[in-house]
């Protein structure tokens, strides 16, 4: 068994075997090196959860050793989770211009901005620490300022590439710095890190380019105002309908608020170029002719708050869609939003919109930001590692990413699918994954962090499901005899009006066992309660097939 002194650690403490909350983790000696803090939405299944994020249980025990969080790019995925790592450990945050300021974004809303140190980089930077180097390449993707990672370790080169695909015509000129890329390979890498998101899908990502050419193509057939909806963050897409509005002659309406604040920091920032005059208020929507105004607004991906949403049930304050509208949905669905985004697309067809959405050449309106196989078998070509650990994806993902790795000449047995917590420890060139650290989920429900637990969400899941029964009973304190009661309320279990024989049955089951207690000269609360829920509950499954969550409440007077 290898020490930890002085050896190489790869780890993931999110965003391997799922979709989201990436975090991933190189350790050399007593310096661990943070790579992005993203988010991850819940499913249905996770009730009153707003946010998923890495739990940050190792990196607590180890925070003297942290030397710095490193962010590849602006995606929730990977900055989602930033102010609540920081709130835990406060450690120096290294991103590009256009990323630190979505990150600052997020610090001014949870009032961190003062007492967090962010420090700029591009792909030119070096940064030494004690055993570590660091450097950077350029990539593209579908955000501004993407970076990848090396490492330079006393065991050799470790690689990160990022979020990335090789668009060979990008609309911001921001092309994959491939010649650097190559020169990595050459000197030697010792294992990359490489997303998997596409690695099922064939070919070669389309160019970005391609959405240019058929906006123009929609907005110049549309009647009537032209809604289109997005990622706040692809800045190029944005880019793009701003070029398409000017030339068919419309001004532009920003709705949503992450829209307007993205927007923001990218003009501020100079990397979005919107004409003086061309932005006009939500309000004066109404004021102009519709064959005039452009709409661009959040919600692409069904989000009930978001503004396409509310545009679609007609609830909107400023705005509407009218029979004749041609709204463009210029993003596909992140798996599990499909139902939400069609439930909005059909409210869209329901209101007499022309509704334009689904990606690739069906519509031309989104390409994927993710590079496909042969993207992938690109960057493995250039960097040729001796190991190799897919990440970003579900085990399907990382599984298909693997067989690319080996039919480019990654050795067999040099590739690591791992899961969340697994240590790939490496020695004298030689890998292996034998350990693991503490890894998982950390849920975030208002304003707390990681208070709710599997036990409180079974319990939303047995009321969301069931229902709840409470059962009050007030006993005298000198002979335990029952002064009043049982009285029995129930919330999401049955209506009390239609039931009022089963629950007139409920309170003669609680009297009988109260005056058996009474007899008995049982006292202890809790062993009341406790043979109150049992026999309740198999009394009300017995009747009714359903088990509610039952709250006996004993009060002494």
């Amino acid at each position: 068994m290898m020490t930890t002194k002085d050896q190489l650690s790869i780890f993931a403490l999110g965003g391997v075997n799922e979709i989201g909350k990436n975090m991933y983790i190189v350790q050399y000696s007593n310096e661990i090196f943070v790579i992005d803090c993203g988010g991850k939405f819940p499913d249905e299944s996770l009730l009153g959860i707003d946010l998923i994020i890495p739990d940050l249980t190792y990196l607590e025990e180890n925070k003297d050793k942290i030397k710095a969080l490193i962010v590849t790019h602006g995606h929730e995925d990977h900055i989602g989770g930033i102010p609540y790592f920081l709130k835990k450990l406060n450690v120096p945050i290294y991103g590009t211009r256009f990323t630190l300021g979505l990150i600052e974004l997020k610090l001014m809303e949870h009032n961190l901005i003062r007492d967090t140190e962010l420090i700029q980089i591009d792909s030119e930077s070096l940064i030494t620490f004690e055993k570590i180097n660091l450097s950077f390449f350029k990539t593209n993707h579908s955000i501004p300022d993407c970076l990848g990672i090396v490492f330079h370790t006393p065991e050799g080169n470790v690689v990160h590439t990022g979020d990335f695909k090789f668009d060979l015509t990008p609309v911001n000129n921001q092309h994959s710095d491939i010649h650097k890329m190559a020169e990595i390979g050459k000197q030697g890498v010792l294992v990359l890190l490489s997303e998997s998101t596409n690695a099922e899908r064939s070919g070669l990502t389309p160019s970005e380019q391609m959405v240019g050419e058929h906006m123009d193509e929609a907005f110049m057939k549309a009647r009537r105002k032209v809604i289109v909806s997005t990622f706040a963050s692809n800045v190029n897409r944005i880019q793009q309908v701003v070029d398409t509005a000017i030339k068919t002659n419309r001004k532009l309406a920003l709705l949503g608020r992450s829209m307007v604040n993205v927007i923001d920091v990218a003009m501020e920032r100079g990397y979005l170029n919107i004409p003086e005059g061309m932005l006009i208020q939500p309000q004066q929507i109404h004021e102009l002719e519709p064959e005039k105004v452009a709409i661009l607004c959040t919600g692409s991906q069904g989000e009930p708050m978001a503004a396409l949403a509310r545009l679609s049930s007609a609830n909107y304050r400023d705005a509407e869609i009218l029979a004749g509208d041609t709204v463009i949905l210029a993003a596909s669905p992140i798996p599990g939003n499909e139902r939400n985004v069609s439930r909005i697309i059909d409210n869209l067809f329901s209101l007499g919109a022309i509704v334009i959405y689904g990606s690739g050449s069906s519509t031309g309106m989104h390409v994927s930001g993710h590079g496909y196989q042969e993207d992938l078998k690109l960057m493995l070509t250039l960097m040729m590692p001796k190991y190799f650990i897919p990440i970003h994806g579900e085990y399907r993902m990382l599984h298909q990413h693997q067989l690319l790795a080996e039919s480019v000449g990654v050795e067999k047995g040099h590739t690591f699918i791992i899961n969340l917590g697994d240590v790939v420890d490496i020695a004298d060139q030689q890998a292996q994954q034998t350990r693991k650290v503490t890894a998982g989920n950390t849920y975030v429900d208002g304003i707390g962090v990681g208070d709710v637990g599997d036990i409180i969400l079974r319990d939303r899941k047995q009321l969301s499901e069931d229902g709840m029964l409470v059962i009050v009973v007030t006993l005298n304190k000198t002979d335990r005899s029952i002064i009043s009661g049982p009285d029995t309320i129930s919330r999401g279990f049955v209506y009390a009006r239609d039931s009022e024989s089963l629950l007139r049955d409920v309170n003669r089951q609680v009297e009988k066992i109260m005056k058996d207690f009474q007899k008995e000269r049982v006292h202890q609360w809790n062993v009341m309660k406790q043979n109150i829920r049992k026999t309740l509950g198999q009394y009300l499954y017995k009747h009714t097939k359903r088990k509610p969550m039952i709250l006996p409440i004993i009060i002494e007077v």
